[in-house]
This record gives structure tokens, C-alpha cells and sequence, in this order.
């Protein structure tokens, strides 16, 4: 049975959190002369510590409850947050599926944690009898699974997810940063059921923030209470906060946009088969493809001459470039291109 208090990090049980003048005094109104800041400007006042506005207006919209939200400087700072808390540098493991999201990587490296890299099947999915043995490992505290997972576009396998949460004593964190895209069902939906379940969003892709930096775990309560322990007293700016707030009162805005990418993704998936230089193109289930091409190398360079930026994973996928969806425009820039170099 997962049991919360055997994997927080004991220094992290004994820690006293930083308290900042805005949690001693929460008021809007009043003569502010408590937190050193400067009378004048605009944003001379330190934002709301807590989001609180803002984890109101994302619990009305997933149907749960502030209590379960954490906002993050972005989802790495989630991520980060997770190995401080977790994990005992140069002691405890984690373990992630490769091909993945780079940033558990690094942050792994940057807290000095051992990462376990098992790589994924033909079909990008995992290798179970693989893992099994490492999920009673007490060492490992922390599993990552990017599902949709990037680069490969593509969700996991439920059973296997479920396979990990029922089995594993640790943490499971499930990114979904591009769940938004998918006609797949968030794990959100699964958020009771699993005391070790993480999963965190993101404002950066469907919704369109990604300079704004907002990230999201949702979790038990008592997860929740350790991300907010342990994170930086202001960690979202007021400006990078309301940006959220006002881009969740426009859901005609976000649901057309996402309808435009989507139609996109169609339409440019099918005027890459036509293409001699794509090989194979993979199933996606976000707002990228994952395309095999003659020569990965080759091909992002005459893009890049040509001022279209995709993204060469041929080091991580051999012969593979990742393209985003972009506007109608942009993909037919791509569409012209290739049909230019395909000559």
C-alpha cells in the first residue's frame, strides 16, 4: 500500500515553510508597509502566493477542488519540485520511458537523482515485464509518464498506467501537456481512485500561454500541501496568473482555435503522405506529428534555409522530425517547401 509519509524526504517533513507578508496578512485593502515593497507603480505589490483565483476558476472547470490544485512556474517547475520532494539526492531513483519529455532528464541530473531510462516498445508503448521488477524496487520514489507523450505524439496504453498505479509504491506522475488535443479521458477523472497519482497540465500548448509559464499538478490533498511547502513564496507572477484567468473566461475562444489545429493536423497529415520524403508518419494524439523522413539531417537543414523551424529527433528517433501544427498558413509554407525540395 502507497504510504505518503515513507516517501516525502524526512528533511522535507521537518521543514518550516517560508512565510511571506501576504500569507500573514491575505487582505486587499489597507496601508501595505509589511513586505518592503515600493509605493509606487503599477506592479509594485507582490501577487497572491496561492493563486487562489485562478485554482477557483481551473476547479470549477476539471470538477474538483482547490485543494487539489498546485500552479507551477511553468510544469517544470512541477517536475522539479517533485524530485526535492521525493527523492533523496545521490540515494533514491527515478525512472521515466524513453523516448520522452527531456526536462526529467535534466532535472534528475541538476537534483542528483539516478534516472532509469526503459525504453518504449515498437509502438511506443511500454514494455511491462520490463518495469515490473522496478516497481517494487524501494529505491525508485518516482515514475514519469508523458502521455501524450512527446515526441512520439502518441497516449499510453491504460492498462499499463493502471498496471503501475496498482502496483507501484512510489509516485506516478502523468504529464499531460497535450491532453487537450486527444480524444482520450484526462486522468483527472482517476484522481480519486489513486493515492500516488500526479498528473499535471499545462497552459502552454492548447491554451496558448506558453510565454506566460503556468503549470498544473492536480492531487490528493495531502501531495498538494507538500508542492505548497516546499515552492518559492511567489512563484506566478500576477501577470502570468491573470493571463490564465482571462484566458479560461474565453472557452469559445479556446475550444474554435483548438477545432482550427486539429482540422490542421488532418489536412497537413494528409499532404505529407503525398510527400517522397516521408517515410512513416505516427500516430499522434497531440498538436505535433512525428514524421520519418529519408534523411532527418538533410531535410531540417533545407527547411531551416528555407525559414521553417521544425525539429530534428533523428539523436532520439533515427531518421524522425517532429512538426507542430501551426496556422493554415504556416502549414501550407511546409506543404510548398517539401514539394519544392522533393524535386
Amino acid at each position: 500500500m502507497f504510504d505518503l509519509n515513507k516517501i516525502i524526504r524526512p528533511n522535507i517533513h521537518t521543514l518550516k515553510p517560508y512565510s511571506s507578508a501576504r500569507d500573514e496578512f491575505s487582505g486587499k485593502e489597507g496601508v501595505f508597509l509589511d513586505a518592503n515593497e515600493n509605493p509606487f507603480g503599477e506592479l509594485n505589490r507582490y501577487p497572491d502566493p496561492h493563486q487562489n483565483e485562478l485554482k477557483k476558476k481551473l476547479a470549477q472547470l476539471k470538477g474538483t477542488t482547490t485543494e487539489n490544485i498546485f500552479i507551477g512556474n511553468g510544469s517544470d517547475e512541477v517536475i522539479d519540485l517533485a524530485f526535492k520532494l521525493f527523492c533523496n539526492p545521490g540515494i533514491d531513483k527515478a525512472l521515466i520511458f524513453s523516448p520522452t519529455y527531456g526536462m526529467y532528464e535534466v532535472s534528475a541530473n541538476i537534483n542528483n537523482i539516478e534516472l532509469i531510462k526503459l525504453p518504449l516498445n515498437n509502438e511506443f508503448q511500454i514494455n511491462i515485464a520490463a518495469v515490473t521488477n522496478y516497481l517494487f524496487d524501494e529505491q525508485v520514489k518516482l515514475i514519469f509518464i508523458c502521455s501524450p507523450n512527446n515526441p512520439t505524439g502518441n497516449c499510453i496504453n491504460t492498462k499499463d498506467i493502471e498496471f503501475i498505479l496498482v502496483n507501484f509504491q512510489g509516485v506516478v506522475m502523468i504529464d499531460e501537456a497535450y491532453i487537450d488535443f486527444s480524444e482520450k479521458t484526462s486522468w483527472l477523472e482517476q484522481l480519486n481512485q489513486y493515492s500516488n497519482l500526479i498528473v499535471i497540465q499545462t497552459f502552454s500548448k492548447a491554451w496558448g500561454l506558453a510565454a506566460a509559464r503556468v503549470g498544473i499538478a492536480y492531487s490528493t490533498m495531502a501531495i498538494i500541501q507538500f508542492f505548497t511547502k516546499v515552492k518559492p513564496p511567489y512563484n506566478v507572477s500576477l501577470l502570468n496568473q491573470q493571463a490564465a484567468i482571462d484566458a479560461l473566461s474565453k472557452k469559445e475562444e479556446f475550444e474554435k482555435n483548438k477545432k482550427i489545429i486539429l482540422t490542421e493536423k488532418r489536412m497537413l497529415e494528409a499532404a505529407l503522405r503525398d510527400s517522397s520524403l516521408i517515410k512513416r508518419i505516427y500516430p499522434s494524439d497531440a498538436n505535433f506529428l512525428l514524421v520519418e523522413v529519408i534523411d532527418a539531417n538533410q531535410i531540417y537543414s533545407d527547411l531551416v534555409r528555407r525559414k521553417i523551424i521544425t525539429r530534428n529527433r533523428h539523436s532520439v528517433i533515427y531518421n524522425c522530425i517532429r512538426i507542430t501544427v501551426g496556422s493554415p498558413e504556416e502549414n501550407q509554407a511546409l506543404i510548398n517547401a517539401l514539394r519544392e525540395m522533393s524535386k
